[in-house]
C-alpha cells in the first residue's frame, strides 16, 4: 500500500518501502541503536528473497492519511532501554512525518536483543 495526499501541484503517492527506508536511517542513527532486525524467521526468509531488503524490521502500515510503523532493534549493552526506546519513538516520527507531510500515529519498538 502507499500514502496519497494532494496539493496545488498535483498527487503524491509514497510507497510503504520509502517510509520504510526513512525509518530505518532514522532508527540507526539514534544513540544506543545497533541495527534493526526481523522478529519472525518467515520474515527473514521473505526479505531474502526481495530484491531491496533496505526495510529490514521495519513493519508500515497506512490506514488513510495515517501511518503505524512497528521497528524490531537490537540494542547496545549498558544503555538505558527506556530512553533509547523514547528517543527512538521521537526520531522515527519526526523524520517519517517532515518526510511524508502525513501524521504517524504509532511507533512501536520492539527490543529483539542485546549487543555487547
Amino acid at each position: 500500500m502507499s500514502v496519497n495526499t494532494s496539493n496545488v501541484y498535483g498527487k503524491i503517492s509514497i510507497s510503504d518501502s520509502a517510509i520504510a527506508k526513512v525509518a530505518k536511517n532514522a532508527a540507526l542513527e539514534c544513540y544506543g541503536i545497533v541495527d534493526t532486525v526481523s522478529r519472525k524467521l518467515s520474515d527473514s526468509l521473505g526479505e531474502l528473497l526481495k530484491k531491496q531488503p533496505d526495510g529490514r524490521g521495519i513493519k508500515v502500515t497506512t490506514n488513510g492519511d495515517r501511518i503505524f510503523i512497528d521497528v524490531s532493534v537490537i540494542i547496545k549493552y549498558g544503555v538505558s532501554i527506556n530512553a533509547v526506546a523514547e528517543s527512538l519513538k521521537e526520531s522515527i516520527k519526526y523524520r517519517v512525518e517532515r518526510f511524508t507531510g502525513m501524521i504517524v500515529d504509532t511507533v512501536n519498538v520492539n527490543v529483539i536483543g542485546v549487543k555487547l
